[in-house]
């Protein structure tokens, strides 16, 4: 980290030297005062995402809230939170002073929902999932560790290539202080930051007696409820009182709704009571990624039945999530031994989604490896459906890495077999790097 900080401090005149990070485009919004842009590492050009913020010197009052949010989001860690790598100060020229943050790649929440464009009950499912990660990463903050991040809302919310909602925008977060209700000042130090429309009646009076009589989750549960209006009516929210306008709220999801919006602190409904139950969450992809994140705690008999109707399922849901969340699950589950043969039909069947270059990048290379499987019904599945993939392989890859493998499958004892493996040669035969057969000697004696 000392190497890091030292190479990108620039000279005196305040320029940036060395960065390991190149910095790209920036996107249309982000939350507050910061910018958020696309990014690459400049080690291996793995992408990631890079936020600044510009403090017109070191009086400004936007500077030690946006160091409070630095320093928040490095120390909390929770799969549901936008996950630190870097950070560092760069002072410019006229006293500015710039902060950089480098987390991993994201993209604004809004941006990500316009450019997937999903409708209807597809639509709704993504939303079920999305607020359940935000909702999981709330309640962590909330009631694990008596935090308060103070305006949840749209903008606060990015999403990873993978389609997984991340929480950030720490920079009002705060300990939540509830054992002294008569102390004098705002709990929230920087609460001057939150849009007066995210701000519940409490908060908007500054009643910071009650605040701190109420339940820890109580401001924050407001704010899911902010979040939830913005998603189902497609915009930002403009006043407080639009927040009555529950036509675009599912009705499934409206008495909730309602309860995260009480106008009795004491009676809004705690985050971890909106996961457990939640009838908007129960729905086909929520369930189906719940069940693929603990794989390992389910015996055989359920993993069997769950992995034959997901070839079913997935025609169902979102094509996007299916190939960039569940697809990379079930590749996983089958590289590390916990997913039998019976995923490898589901898998073969997404990857048949893919395009060519990507049914050899994300597709190809567990197939390699469940190649080196010992398990008889594994390889007999393998080459069942090695028209679906084989046209894939590079040749040298397939030379190298899959061929001696298969070839064992010449002399096994079982006869299917034996004969798969030969019939499998049809499609492989034209892509394997036969040796070089030596040239008669034609010299005249």
């Amino acid at each position: 980290m000392l190497k890091f900080l030292k190479g990108v401090v620039g000279s005196a005149a305040g320029g940036i030297k060395d960065l390991p990070y190149s910095i790209g485009d920036p996107y249309a919004a982000s939350w507050g005062s910061w910018t958020h842009c696309q990014g690459t590492s400049k080690e291996d050009n793995s992408p990631v995402s890079i936020f600044s913020f510009t403090a017109s010197g070191a009086q400004d009052g936007r500077l030690a809230p946006a160091r409070n949010g630095v320093k928040r989001l490095r120390t909390v860690r929770h799969p549901n939170v936008l996950s630190f790598l870097h950070s560092t100060e760069v002072e410019g020229m006229e006293g500015k002073i710039t902060i950089y943050v480098v987390t991993e790649p994201v993209m604004p929440l809004a941006e990500k929902i316009k450019d997937m464009g999903l409708i209807d009950t597809q639509r709704d499912e993504y939303f079920a999932w999305g607020l359940h990660q935000v909702s999981k990463a709330v309640s962590f903050l909330n009631n694990d560790c008596k935090l308060v991040h103070g305006n949840v809302c749209l903008s606060a919310v990015v999403v990873t290539p993978a389609l997984d909602w991340k929480l950030h925008a720490f920079d009002v977060l705060a300990e939540f202080d509830g054992a002294n209700p008569e102390a004098s000042g705002p709990m929230l130090q920087y609460e001057w930051l939150v849009g007066s429309q995210y701000k519940s009646l409490e908060f908007a009076k500054a009643d910071w007696a009650l605040i701190r009589k109420s339940p820890q989750y109580a401001l924050d549960a407001w704010g899911l409820g902010c979040l939830i209006y913005e998603l189902f009516s497609n915009t930002n929210l403009a006043k407080t009182e639009d927040l009555r306008n529950t036509a675009p709220i599912p009705k499934n999801l409206l008495p909730d709704y309602q309860r995260l919006l009480s106008s009795q602190p004491s009676r809004r409904l705690n985050p971890s009571k909106l996961i457990e139950n939640s009838d908007f969450f129960q729905n086909k992809l929520v369930e189906t990624i719940q069940f693929m994140e603990v794989l390992n705690l389910k015996d055989s008999v359920e993993k069997d039945s769950f992995f034959r109707k997901l070839s079913t399922l997935v025609e169902q849901l979102p094509r996007q999530i299916v190939l960039k969340k569940i697809l990379p699950m079930v590749a996983s589950a089958l590289e590390f031994g916990s997913a039998a043969a019976p995923a490898l039909t589901p898998f073969l069947k997404m990857g048949a989604w893919l395009s060519q270059d990507e049914l050899t990048s994300k597709v190809v290379p567990t197939i390699v490896k469940l190649f080196a499987s010992t398990d008889r019904a594994i390889r007999a599945s393998l080459l069942q459906n090695i028209d679906q993939y084989g046209n894939a392989f590079p040749s040298q890859l397939l030379d190298e890495q899959v061929f001696p493998h298969l070839a064992t499958g010449f002399s096994d004892t079982s006869a299917l077999l034996r004969e798969l493996t030969l019939k499998s040669m049809l499609i492989l035969a034209p892509k394997v790097l036969w040796p070089s057969q030596p040239q008669a000697n034609t010299t005249m004696w």
